[in-house]
């Protein structure tokens, strides 16, 4: 779709400035079988363009989806008027900000395009699973869904920045809910809010054992009908991959943002305990904490070659042996944060994390892929470990403080630990702690055989507010 947007950029882009333009480009279908009966196909096409100018000092940003040169010009004329009007007021010189000039292609990994199938078969697929999951009278209620996504972008820029990116992501679910004496408890696959989220074709249902979790889904939502109530108590807990990557995401991920640290989010999504002054030091866990940005691993839901202000992704670790080591800030965030605190300049570089939900939204920062790396301890040992503890999987419920530190999380399924062994399922098993002292308390962690690949669609910030998709991969953790 973008073929011609340098000949057309080349026609109106303005002289005496800097710029970068951003088409994107997004299709989408959502199915939902529910009870046996297909709901009707929602299918979204979105297409506009990003024209970010830089003149006199302040930042301008206008978005259309007329892609035509006059268009585009009016977009430019926009972005340059609201730049200069910024430039007036902004708190930070927009000429410490250096434009992108990454020149490059990344495309998704994709073994089963969606394409080659038809309607009907990814229907048919849905029916089936749904079938499977109310093979039981005691389950009341079950869905089966399939979410395909197909993005396309093209940023370029005055600096020569030119790069091409196409994305594809599978986002499949399956939710049951079974009613047994009174009692009534719902089982996902890997969420309710679609944990099991990866980019790649419909390869990624056979990665996510679509078919075998019909039948998982439906046993242990009557389980969870019988079983009685977690009990209460100071004890271990071993969280599975499904509730770790909402632990990431919430006690770690948003912390770390470096335009919350800087402040911009304190009147809407909420600020952070974390501080200019803490990296480089601050024991943010035990020492087998390590956390990895990683916009690299094809197959995680946030993977790209540049993020969208055109910085090259690159592997980097934020929380290294239990020590925070950077933030989460692309290079404008950077820029502004070592200006403001030249001082702490060096734990300031930028990574590539600037992004936005769509081509009517400028990039912030925002969570990519951000993993906790995979220990030594398998399975057995994690078990083996505990004493008197509970399992805790699939997140469904979460509450956290302004600051991003006091929390409360809940989750679909637990099971009791007893003398190393795996006792009894019980449900609305749910733990609480502070941030900065939780992951302190991290005893094992997880060799790879335990890591999941996850992520999800769903993450919230901005104003106006951008819903992004995020990766999370982790391991089991005591």
């Amino acid at each position: 779709m973008f073929d011609t947007l340098p000949t057309l950029v080349d026609r109106v882009a303005p002289t005496g400035c800097q710029w970068t333009v951003r088409g994107m480009a997004e299709t989408s279908e959502e199915l939902t079988v529910r009870n046996g009966v297909a709901e009707a196909p929602q299918r979204r096409l979105d297409a506009g363009v990003m024209v970010m100018v830089r003149r006199a000092g302040g930042l301008g940003h206008a978005a259309t989806s007329d892609l035509s040169e006059a268009g585009l010009a009016a977009a430019f004329a926009r972005a340059g008027e609201m730049a200069q009007a910024m430039a007036r007021h902004a708190a930070f010189d927009a000429k410490l900000y250096a434009l992108p000039g990454g020149r490059g292609e990344y495309r998704s990994a994709v073994a089963q395009p969606v394409s080659q199938s038809t309607l009907k078969d990814r229907l048919a697929l849905l029916l089936a699973a749904n079938a499977r999951t109310r093979s039981d009278p005691r389950v009341v209620e079950a869905t089966a869904s399939l979410w395909t996504v197909d993005c396309e972008q093209r940023l370029i820029s005055s600096a020569g920045a030119d790069a091409q990116q196409h994305f594809s992501f599978v986002i499949p679910n399956l939710q049951a809910t079974a009613s047994v004496g009174g009692v009534t408890q719902t089982r996902s696959a890997a969420g309710q809010y679609n944990g099991f989220c990866q980019q790649g074709g419909l390869e990624v249902l056979q990665r996510a054992h679509f078919d075998d979790d019909a039948l998982r889904v439906a046993e242990q939502a009557i389980a969870l009908a019988l079983a009685p109530q977690c009990p209460s108590g100071e004890m271990d807990v071993l969280l599975m991959p499904d509730q770790m990557m909402l632990q990431i995401h919430e006690s770690i991920g948003h912390p770390l943002e470096l335009d919350r640290i800087l402040g911009d989010e304190r009147n809407f999504a909420g600020t952070s305990f974390v501080t200019p002054d803490m990296f480089g030091h601050y024991r943010y866990g035990s020492e087998l904490l390590n956390v990895s940005h990683d916009p690299t691993r094809g197959e995680q839901l946030a993977s790209f070659a540049f993020d969208d202000d055109g910085t090259a992704s690159e592997r980097q670790l934020l929380i290294e042996r239990g020590v925070l080591m950077r933030p989460l800030g692309g290079a404008l965030s950077a820029a502004r944060a070592q200006a403001a605190y030249p001082e702490f300049a060096a734990s300031m570089q930028a990574v590539a994390t600037s992004r936005s939900a769509a081509w009517n939204r400028a990039p912030i920062d925002r969570m990519s892929n951000l993993n906790v790396e995979a220990g030594d301890a398998s399975m057995a040992d994690l078990l083996n470990g505990i004493e008197h503890g509970v399992l805790m999987q699939t997140n469904l419920s979460w509450s956290i403080d302004d600051s991003r530190n006091k929390f409360q999380f809940g989750c679909e399924w637990g099971r009791r630990i007893r003398g190393g062994r795996l006792a009894e399922v019980v449900r609305k098993p749910n733990y609480r702690g502070v941030s900065a002292t939780f992951w302190r308390s991290l005893a094992m962690v997880g060799d790879r055989s335990t890591v999941e690949v996850l992520g999800t669609p769903f993450c919230g910030k901005g104003e106006p507010n951008q819903v992004i998709r995020v990766g999370h991969a982790s391991p089991a953790c005591k």
